[in-house]
């Protein structure tokens, strides 16, 4: 094993990588460090359930640190899926959670780059922790690219048993649910029945196990948008998002917004299934994932950690100049510079607006601009 990595540099260093992120979590542990206050939540969340107690109610979370006072905003199902973390000191989450999402993030290039070296894979892993979505998925100890690296390998990789991990990651969170529509629309139907069956039977098993929070969550929580934070704050990047801001929290916003996503799922949907004729798999699985951020009521920044494999595919295809446009608006941290917080958002005139919804107009206009290209290329 270790010929192998002194032989493979690219290898070596994603071992080390892997490595220092676990030693920091070690050190953020010892040290106290106030880090990753969405890894607390997991943990708690899962403590909550083992414990019997109600994981959506006012009411502070079993065993959640005093310095987090953020709610559990997930399906109970991923109550479950948290216990492992259970079992780990309450400051040791975040660590753990971080380390699996540095490997996540190395997966997902490897499989979006084969047949590369490693050492390219190595390379890019570390350039995309200065992208804001990378780092403050880190920071948070969110599990968003490890949502990802199972959604990239179920997709892409089609292991023996594909769908499975896509229903897994929806279970966690229900926005990757529009991969399991991505499957059917590429004509995989064994696959989506299968990431759908997986979604469902998650689902039922907390119903068995604690009915209350699963009706709660099904016929109350899941409908409640602004439960997991202020729809219109910046750092949601999603149509809801920006029509919440442009028209101050009006009422009507969100299901404008989703008229707007309905309307832009027809380009969208014509052109998954033209890519994945032509067999541009990734291209189509970049579509379905950013029209889906676009449509979720709710994507905060660090939820755009699809922009690794966008860059991935990029770089394969050495298109340079849209790949340093691509880590410009990612790496450049624009939806944190622009004033925000409070009301602020509804004082912006025209340039705030441009940059403050600076991620929702990338990957509309990425989309309809795609669309219009196709439409002039042949039928395949």
């Amino acid at each position: 094993m270790s010929t192998r990595l002194h032989a493979d540099p690219g290898r070596a260093l994603i071992v080390l990588l892997a490595a220092g992120a676990l030693a920091l979590g070690f050190r953020g542990w010892l040290a106290g460090w106030r880090l990753g206050a969405d890894s607390a939540v997991y943990r708690a969340g899962a403590l909550t359930f083992l414990h019997g107690d109600r994981l959506y109610t006012l009411e502070r979370l079993t065993a959640l640190p005093s310095w987090v006072a953020l709610p559990f905003t997930y399906p109970p199902a991923a109550a479950l899926l948290f216990v492992p973390l259970a079992a780990l000191p309450a400051g040791l989450s975040w660590g753990i959670v971080s380390t699996a999402s540095v490997i996540s993030l190395a997966v997902v290039l490897y499989v979006c780059l084969r047949p590369s070296r490693w050492l390219a894979v190595a390379g890019l892993t570390v350039a995309a922790l200065a992208l804001e979505p990378v780092w403050k998925t880190l920071f948070l100890g969110q599990i968003n690219l490890v949502l990802l690296a199972l959604v990239v390998v179920d997709v892409l990789a089609r292991p023996r048993w594909s769908g499975v991990l896509v229903g897994i990651a929806a279970a966690v969170k229900l926005t990757p649910l529009i991969f399991v529509a991505h499957l059917f629309v590429v004509g995989r139907w064994r696959d989506g029945l299968r990431a759908l069956g997986t979604f469902v039977l998650l689902q039922a098993v907390m119903f068995v196990l604690m009915p209350g929070d699963a009706v709660q969550y099904w016929t109350r929580e899941v409908f409640d948008p602004a439960r997991i934070g202020g729809v219109h704050w910046i750092f949601n990047q999603s149509l809801s998002g920006l029509l919440h801001r442009a028209a101050h929290d009006a009422p009507w916003s969100t299901k404008a917004a989703l008229l707007i996503a309905a309307v832009l799922a027809v380009p969208a949907v014509w052109l998954v299934r033209r890519l994945h004729r032509r067999g541009e798999e990734l291209a189509a699985l970049l579509v379905t994932a950013f029209l889906g951020l676009l449509a979720s009521p709710v994507s905060w920044s660090h939820h755009w950690v699809w922009v690794v494999p966008l860059i991935a595919l990029l770089v394969a295809k050495r298109q340079w100049v849209w790949t340093a446009a691509v880590v410009v608006l990612f790496a450049s941290c624009v939806v944190m510079l622009v004033p925000n917080g409070g009301d602020t958002e509804f004082t912006w005139g025209l340039g705030w607006s441009v940059l403050g919804n600076a991620y929702v107009l990338a990957a509309a206009l990425g989309i309809l601009g795609l669309a219009a290209r196709e439409l002039r290329l042949p039928v395949s």
